[in-house]
């Protein structure tokens, strides 16, 4: 299952009101560090189908769902568990750091 993109108008209904666990990417096209993680977040979207959710949300296109989570510096990921924030990270990361701050917060 691929990432999903996630706009202003559908970021509630993809993130908050989802039954599974949703990891969201807020990246730019012009963030390097975005762009090296964005791979390993398709990588782990496909490893946790079914059960974690990942979505991408673009700063520079959803400013409105941008200043709602407060975002400062991208790459910037939450995870959210019943529609609340259980976890957040800031920059990039490799593949298996990020699949164990998934896996330490599910």
């Amino acid at each position: 299952m691929p990432s999903v993109a996630a706009t202003d108008s559908t970021f509630d209904a993809e993130v908050r009101q989802s039954d599974i666990p949703v990891v969201v990417d807020f990246w730019a096209e012009w963030c390097g560090p975005c762009k090296q993680i964005g791979p390993a977040l398709e990588e782990l979207s496909e490893h946790y189908a079914g059960r974690v959710k990942i979505v991408k949300v673009n700063v520079d296109e959803n400013p409105g769902a941008t200043a709602d989570m407060r975002i400062r510096g991208i790459p910037a990921l939450f995870l959210f568990k019943d529609g609340q924030v259980v976890s957040n990270k800031v920059g990039a990361a490799p593949k298996a750091a990020l699949q164990s701050w998934i896996e330490s917060a599910i």
